[in-house]
């Protein structure tokens, strides 16, 4: 459990986003230079918390498996944390919350020690049981539906979502000699990220028709096939590097975290609509909150994980 096992080729791939980084770094300081008269204080601003979170990551993948885990337990945290100071609530739920919050370490023990039953039926099964009852034994049932319905949501979405990524960590390197557990992470997170840049900028070159206006009204039917289509060879280009998958496989995976992303990004932002905020936090100047940041991948997943589980493990 201890200590860090990365293969090389996980290596060479966070040197290879660092190269990324650098040469947005450097396309900025030339923007800047050539056209001093534009403004160009957001996408320094995201370029700036592009750095943070790759170091923040890569630190984690580096030290230890452990630390990893208590990385990703901390997303969970931050995320529910947020997830519940935007979501209207009842005074008498506070006490529920609580219990909300111990669901963390509980599920991320689950995952440390490999317990895959447990894993995958603790938060869905126990604590949507559990919950609901507490609940009732506090006595306030004005507004029982949504409360109890919120929390679930918020739970799932932030916890049990998110730590199918740790659960990545923790499946047997042997089958996957090429990246191991951290190959499968970085993959995941990378292409889920890369997918929402490739949808954007697609949107913007050749974006004509509205997906879904109501909830977002910047996302393009060409903008989702464009990032759909571009992260699929990505992810066909990247498996041989990080995961045990075959091409065929390796571009069904891209095309699952291409969609994935999308409905897990619009449907935070209709949630955000829903109580009127545009983005769910600050911590991240130019990118908003943990919400903002871990929407596509609290879809892409648990299903990405489960694709590569059914097949490979």
């Amino acid at each position: 459990m201890m200590g860090s096992s990365l293969t090389d080729n996980v290596v060479w791939s966070l040197i290879g986003l660092y190269g990324l980084l650098a040469t947005a770094s450097l396309t900025l300081y030339l923007l800047r230079r050539r056209h001093p008269q534009r403004d160009y204080a957001e996408l320094g601003q995201r370029i700036a918390s592009w750095w943070v979170m790759v170091t923040v990551f890569a630190a984690a993948m580096l030290l230890s498996r452990a630390i990893s885990l208590v990385f990703f337990a901390f997303v969970s945290f931050l995320a529910l944390k947020e997830y519940l100071s935007i979501i209207p609530t009842r005074r008498a739920d506070r006490r529920v919350m609580f219990w909300a919050y111990v669901a963390i370490p509980l599920q991320y023990y689950w995952v440390a020690i490999g317990w895959y039953g447990m894993f995958i039926i603790f938060i869905p099964v126990f604590m949507f049981l559990y919950l609901p009852l507490r609940m009732i034994i506090i006595g306030e049932t004005k507004a029982f539906l949504r409360a109890v319905g919120t929390l679930h949501w918020g739970l799932m979405t932030t916890v049990f979502s998110i730590s199918h990524v740790a659960y990545l960590l923790v499946l047997p390197a042997e089958n996957n000699p090429a990246g191991g557990g951290a190959g499968l992470v970085l993959y995941l997170v990378f292409l889920t990220q890369f997918n929402d840049v490739a949808q954007y900028l697609w949107g913007k070159l050749l974006g004509l028709d509205k997906v879904v206006p109501r909830v977002s009204p910047n996302k393009t039917t060409q903008g989702l096939i464009g990032g759909v289509v571009t992260t699929a060879v990505l992810a066909l280009l990247l498996a041989p590097l990080l995961t045990p998958l075959d091409a065929i496989s390796a571009f069904a995976a891209g095309m699952i975290i291409g969609v994935g992303g999308f409905v897990g990004d619009v449907t935070i932002s209709a949630l955000k609509r829903d109580i009127g905020v545009k983005d769910s936090g600050s911590l991240l100047p130019g990118h908003g909150g943990i919400l903002d940041r871990i929407d596509s991948l609290s879809y892409t997943a648990p299903l990405f994980f489960h694709f590569v589980y059914f097949l490979h493990y």
